[in-house]
């Protein structure tokens, strides 16, 4: 049993902290930073604590309810990320499928979703700052070049210096109002909120001891799946003793072996920062490009930030499929699923042998009661594309995608 956890929870203590939770969900991030990180990493990560501070004990409820509580609104530092989803490495292909991909007069390098790709795998350092609800900026450090995203105001600037592009947009709406950007993901206090969410029935939380994570002393907070057939091994939230914000956040598979996602912070001060920070004037000569100034299905601009998994205009029909998304089975073990009616994958037979086999050998070939299909995986999310269009995917194991698709055809 991990310390500081009730060998026997009352059911009032479990409710407490799924209360805790949804406050924790509604109130945990510094949302300047989340709103300008979500436009810039679609995932966040980590770095070496060092130490376990004695700390005062603290139940998983109390700690939930610490994070609920904490109003962390300026703060500035360096983010560490890592990433390692075990995604093959397909070369120029990924590039070709990227957002700008398809060369329409209106795209820009400094278009912040086209920087997710590239953050979907390796390590990368961040620098944030964040000054309320409506200021805050993200800077990707890569070599001699900078990529920022700033957000002051009504106004979100990115700025590409190796291209010398500048892209700019209109914060959303309400954001200023509400202080959170409730469907944007990337910064530890983010990742944060998303895991608490999924606390319910089906998930322990507990609090695991102690770290010191950017020089400051934290407790961990560990949550787990009950279930089994979830790839999500365990999430782990170093969680600030002084402040409750979130520093540090690590997702380890089931399967083991390196974290997914490991975000966290490598230095912090929770000091206001300059008000110079958010300032930004386009540089001479540089290109700037308007959201939604781009042709065709891009014309309208981004409808959430990118990174929120939320469905934009003109994607609802891949979204829903002919018969409409459904869900099958619950919390960690929840896989998706939808028909693309009748659109399996390229096949021998249909003269595309080339594609075939390209995207047979990315895949594992499975059959069942549901005929055949193949199985693409990640270290996190696995995908089945069954040979007459049937679509199942979720954070769970290629037999438990397996099992819902015989289950389905019955």
């Amino acid at each position: 049993m991990a310390p500081y956890e009730s060998e026997n929870p009352s059911a009032d203590e479990a409710d407490d902290v799924r209360v805790g939770r949804r406050k924790a969900a509604r109130y945990v991030v510094p949302v300047a930073v989340v709103g300008v990180a979500a436009a810039t990493i679609g995932l966040v990560p980590a770095l070496a604590d060092s130490g376990d501070p004695d700390l005062p004990k603290i139940t998983a409820q109390q700690l939930v309810e610490k994070i609920a509580k904490s109003d962390t609104q300026q703060l500035s530092g360096t983010v560490k990320i890592s990433t390692d989803l075990g995604l093959p490495d397909l070369g120029g292909l990924a590039d070709s499928f990227a957002p700008g991909a398809a060369g329409k007069g209106g795209d820009s390098s400094a278009d912040p979703s086209s920087k997710l790709m590239e953050l979907a795998s390796g390590t990368h350092t961040l620098r944030v700052a964040a000054d309320g609800p409506d200021k805050g900026k993200v800077s990707l450090l890569d070599k001699a070049a900078e990529y920022s995203v700033i957000h002051n105001g009504e106004d979100v600037w990115a700025y590409d210096s190796k291209s010398n592009e500048v892209y700019h947009s209109t914060a959303p709406e309400g954001s200023k109002k509400s202080g959170a950007h409730e469907d944007v993901h990337g910064t530890p206090q983010e990742l944060a909120e998303e895991a608490l969410k999924a606390v319910d029935d089906t998930t322990s939380v507990t609090v695991d001891g102690t770290a010191q994570v950017a020089g400051r002393d934290a407790y961990r907070l560990v949550v787990k799946p009950k279930q089994s057939g979830s790839t999500v091994g365990a999430i782990t939230i170093a969680v600030d003793a002084k402040t409750g914000t979130p520093l540090k956040f690590t997702l380890t598979p089931s399967s083991g072996g390196a974290a997914v996602v490991d975000a966290g912070f490598t230095q912090v001060d929770f000091a206001r920062p300059a008000a110079k920070t958010f300032d930004f004037t386009p540089p001479k000569g540089a290109k700037v490009t308007e959201e939604g100034a781009g042709e065709g299905a891009g014309a309208e601009g981004p409808k959430s930030l990118p990174g929120s998994g939320s469905v934009h205009k003109g994607d609802d029909d891949f979204a829903k499929g002919p018969d409409g998304l459904k869900t099958i089975g619950e919390g960690w073990n929840t896989i998706a699923h939808f028909d693309t009616g009748g659109q399996g994958l390229p096949s021998e037979s249909s003269g595309n042998s080339d594609v075939s086999g390209f995207l047979n050998s990315l895949g594992d070939q499975v059959s069942g009661k549901f005929g055949s299909g193949t199985v693409f995986s990640t270290r996190l999310v696995n995908a089945l594309i069954t040979d007459d269009g049937q679509v199942y995917a979720g954070a769970v194991t290629k037999e438990a995608l397996v099992k819902a698709a015989d289950a389905a055809a019955k």
